[in-house]
């Protein structure tokens, strides 16, 4: 008799994802008890009656819980906010898993697109340019300046080994301090203020937005990218090298490859994706430039890559999720007066179990090799 069949990776993969995801949520469950002080004293007579305690919890958690559901897709404008909120997490972190799949590790998320919206920004608010012309140039100057910053690391690490962890989180900082300062010039600060935040960009260089809502045109161009990510790994052949680079440098080197140009090359399109989402942040929602521009996006990202196994597919999936929990947050706290920290605290739960999938995969028993070495060979194993 022969033996079932196994799963494809891409399921089995899937599956630990979503048994993270469950895990936070109960973990979640547990703060949500614990940090309600009527449903916490009822515990304090469990075995007298336990009947109130377990009554008292499941109402806690299920109305914060059906809360946040319903914040994030109950409805138009809950299910418009998640795709805002997502847009800018799915760019950034398509760049975060495209180095991944090239063996590098980019931390620089935050500072490449800290330089994308500087870039846009600036383009947004200083010319006057035709409709349709100033987005498409605003847009290629947030790609570049994103590119920019991230190749650099890919050269250095091409050329001299640095490490691109250590690299990349300093040009996080580098590329702060340098907004900073550039809030401070007349060529950025809004005129006629003295704090440090830039003019809005014109109209003519926004994302057009759907009506009655803060969705716009850019939560098509994240997916595009999701299509172009897919296609240049699966089915280039410069996509092949960087898969090859990041499942063994060593013995992609023998078999004729340039290591370091494909170092250089995943850093580069890395940065621009991380530059798009800065774009998406001052062309989109109509901000201005200001030392708070990114938020967390950048390091966010870093969590949706991991979370969507550094897949094209997966990093959308992942990016609405992280959406859905930043825009039902807000109505959970307002609702049920549950901390709007919660959702951090889930998506960190999230995260740790992701980086255990023995754990995982214990808990739920999943039957299947532990896939630890994933990340390690560049989520090629």
């Amino acid at each position: 008799m022969t033996g079932r069949r196994a799963a494809p990776r891409w399921v089995r993969e899937l599956v630990v994802s979503a048994a993270a995801v469950v895990l936070a949520l109960l973990v979640g469950a547990v703060l949500i008890i614990a940090s309600d002080a009527e449903v916490a004293a009822t515990w304090g007579y469990f075995f007298a009656y336990p009947p109130d305690a377990l009554a008292a919890s499941w109402t806690a958690v299920s109305d914060a819980y059906s809360t946040l559901f319903l914040g994030a897709v109950g409805g138009w404008k809950p299910i418009t906010e998640t795709l805002v909120q997502a847009t800018p997490l799915i760019c950034a972190g398509l760049g975060v898993s495209l180095a991944f799949r090239a063996g590098l590790f980019n931390i620089g998320a935050q500072g490449q697109l800290i330089v994308g919206a500087v870039c846009a920004g600036w383009i947004g608010f200083t010319f006057d340019l035709p409709v349709g012309l100033h987005l498409l140039v605003a847009v290629v100057a947030g790609l570049a300046g994103g590119a920019l910053w991230g190749g650099l690391v890919g050269v250095l690490k091409a050329r001299t080994g640095a490490h691109e962890v250590i690299v990349t989180i300093m040009l996080n900082y580098v590329a702060l301090y340098i907004l900073q300062w550039l809030l401070t010039t007349n060529a950025f600060q809004l005129p006629g203020r003295n704090d440090p935040i830039s003019p809005v960009a014109a109209t003519s260089a926004q994302f057009p937005a759907w009506a009655g809502s803060r969705l716009h045109l850019g939560f098509l161009v994240a997916i595009a990218a999701a299509a172009a990510v897919w296609w240049l790994l699966e089915r280039s052949t410069t996509g092949f090298e960087l898969r090859a680079v990041g499942a063994n440098p060593d013995a992609a080197r023998t078999a004729g490859m340039s290591v370091g140009r494909a170092y250089t090359v995943a850093m580069l399109v890395a940065g621009a994706l991380a530059g798009l989402a800065g774009v998406q942040q001052v062309l989109g929602t109509n901000a201005p430039l200001t030392d708070g521009i990114a938020g967390t996006v950048g390091f966010d990202s870093i969590t949706v890559a991991l979370l969507g196994r550094a897949s094209p597919l997966g990093t959308v999936v992942a990016g609405l999720v992280f959406g859905a929990l930043n825009a039902g947050g807000l109505q959970m706290q307002i609702q049920t007066q549950t901390p709007l920290t919660l959702t951090t605290v889930l998506q960190a739960t999230i995260v740790l179990f992701i980086a255990a999938p023995a754990l995982v995969r214990a808990v739920f028993r999943i039957r299947g090799q532990a896939s630890g070495a994933v990340l390690a060979k560049g989520w090629n194993a």
